[in-house]
């Protein structure tokens, strides 16, 4: 107790006693400080006490090392070299502690976003997102830091999208679990939600989302500049900021009580959620969803529901998209198709997953076509790696063995290419090496390709869904510890790992 209470005075105090520079902060503090704030608020949430959430909430979100942390955050991801519409990044130690000191929830004024577009895979029309600026960007981090515990909270269990200890292979277990059996559901309502994050009503988030109104309208209400023209934003969480995934979040849940209500009342009117009569189960991930049944009767009563549901959101589920599949002729899922042959479940990834794979690999060799062969390897390593390491938990073996071949293909003419008077010896010999049994090892002295076909499939434990992040802990470490250990294991008895082909 003692030590809790240094640490949050220190919090309190941290800026007022003396000013400390960036590289002196104790990040270990600071987020056992934010975590402890964070359990809090959960609990607040349990117990129903909303006065004392909204108390937390205030508190955190003025607390210094909440600010540094959401600082932080937006100083390290990815988009920390991209600025909005005032063409500011933080770089420098000395400008990241300015930002930490401006961040002030009481006079916080929110800059338009800056509209750009990305292409949309296998479309024309592009998908447009909101930049927000840095100081935005880290405002929105902050109130994050207050609004996620409220979200793990209250959210559904079978919400598996941009949640805390939770994972797409997550969401593929568990629909695993449903339909894998003899007596499992045969009909699946695949829903998709027409422009999810750009039509989200602004009175339902104000009207159903705890946290500051003034800074969630400040958000809302900012506008966007497209081609120097200045734009409002009426409806929608603007695709590009932090917080978005979570206001979707927030506003999706509540979908599957609703079904639970709907299809687990017993014919006296009783409800028990253990009773469900047409097996009717929801599993989500972001504006992704799937609802299973025992009948496609029941699944199109389903959707009239959903629809409702949606209408009260203001959001609208796509026609063309959401539609009714049976289990054997399959349907994909992030990336996966999901299929019965003969009565047994089959997770692959799906064609199109593949072929977009292959299409962003041709891509890369054709860009570094004069590129020396270290910087080529390097870059298909990160596709290639994380590729396989998303997929590693499905039956892809076969899948990984042909993206290994199609690459190999494009490798060959990228050489040929080069060397085109150069005969076929020659040109092995001078890209490839032998190494054990393989004779065809695309490597240099410093790097090594990698092969998918080595990345050994290891099925994920089952997620107990009831677990909170921030009130069970232990049970997401350990759980995410024996998984990394099993893959340890099992690489360990693999060829690859048998004949050091990665070692340099």
């Amino acid at each position: 107790m003692n030590a809790q209470g240094s640490t949050a005075r220190n919090a309190r105090t941290m800026q007022t006693k003396r000013r400390i520079s960036w590289k002196e902060i104790d990040w270990i503090a600071a987020e056992s400080y934010v975590n402890r704030l964070q359990v809090r608020i959960v609990k607040a949430v349990q117990a129903g006490k909303w006065r004392l959430v909204k108390r937390l909430q205030t508190l955190l979100c003025n607390s210094f090392y909440a600010k540094a942390l959401a600082v932080r955050r937006v100083t390290t991801n990815k988009g920390k070299k991209t600025p909005g519409v005032d063409g500011v990044i933080w770089k420098t130690p000395q400008e990241k502690m300015e930002a930490v000191r401006d961040l002030n929830t009481l006079t916080y004024h929110a800059l338009p976003l800056k509209r750009v577009y990305i292409e949309k895979y296998g479309k024309k029309e592009k998908r447009p997102l909101g930049i927000p600026t840095m100081h935005d960007r880290a405002m929105q981090g902050l109130q994050l830091l207050a609004l996620e515990p409220v979200e793990e909270a209250t959210a559904d269990k079978s919400s598996f999208g941009f949640r805390k200890g939770r994972s797409a292979q997550d969401a593929m277990e568990y629909i695993f679990k449903l339909l894998s059996r003899k007596r499992s559901p045969q009909w699946i309502l695949e829903g998709d939600i027409k422009g999810c994050f750009d039509n989200i009503s602004h009175k339902w988030m104000l009207n159903n989302i705890t946290m500051d109104k003034r800074i969630m309208r400040q958000f809302l209400k900012c506008g966007y500049i497209d081609r120097k023209k200045l734009f409002p934003t009426e409806e929608g969480s603007p695709q590009g900021g932090l917080i978005s995934p979570t206001y979707a979040n927030l506003t999706l849940d509540g979908l599957e009580d609703l079904l639970q209500k709907e299809y687990s009342t017993s014919s006296t009117g009783h409800y028990n959620a253990n009773y469900n009569k047409h097996k009717v189960h929801l599993c989500r991930y972001a504006d992704d969803f799937i609802i299973t049944s025992d009948s496609e009767e029941v699944l199109r009563e389903v959707k009239i529901l959903v629809e409702s549901f949606m209408e009260t959101r203001g959001l609208k589920l796509s026609e063309e998209k959401t539609v009714i599949t049976n289990i054997n002729a399959g349907f994909d899922f992030l990336g996966w198709n999901f299929r019965k042959f003969k009565g047994k479940l089959l997770i692959q990834p799906s064609v199109k997953s593949k072929k977009k794979v292959t299409q962003k690999l041709s891509l890369t060799i054709k860009t570094y076509c004069q590129a020396e062969q270290d910087l080529l390897i390097h870059k298909l390593n990160e596709i290639t790696k994380g590729w396989a390491e998303y997929h590693h938990c499905v039956c892809a073996k076969s899948t990984f063995a042909l993206i290994d071949h199609r690459m190999w293909e494009m490798l060959w003419k990228w050489a040929k290419r080069r060397h085109p008077r150069k005969p076929h010896k020659w040109i092995k010999r001078r890209y490839w090496r032998s190494k054990a049994n393989r004779q065809w090892i695309f490597r240099t002295d410093k790097q090594v390709l990698f092969q998918m076909s080595d990345m050994p499939i290891v099925r994920i434990s089952s997620l107990d869904r009831t677990k909170n992040p921030y009130i069970d802990p232990e049970y997401f470490l350990k759980r995410r510890y024996k998984h990394k250990e099993l893959r340890k294991r099992v690489y360990a008895r693999s060829a690859a790992a048998c004949g050091r082909y990665y070692a340099l």
